[in-house]
């Protein structure tokens, strides 16, 4: 899998960790931006997904909001 994977949280997410934890077990490779406190990650996560909810995940141009594990192994091919 070589597209970038980019994953939109806030620290008192519990869906986030579960997120974090899927793609590491799965040994993915992935950048984190805590929408809390970086607010251009917050304004790049609204402008792609039209939410303001987390987590979002964006692997090349899908975009996946909630922890939604069969939508991420389908687009990462896991499944």
């Amino acid at each position: 899998m070589n597209s970038e994977i980019k994953v939109y949280t806030t620290p008192s997410c519990p869906h986030c960790t579960s997120v974090k934890e899927f793609l590491t077990n799965n040994n993915l490779d992935f950048e984190e931006f805590d929408v809390s406190r970086d607010e251009s990650a917050k304004n790049e996560m609204i402008q792609k997904s039209d939410k303001m909810a987390v987590p979002t995940v964006i692997v090349g141009d899908e975009v996946i909001v909630g922890f939604d594990k069969n939508k991420l192994e389908n687009v990462l091919n896991l499944s």
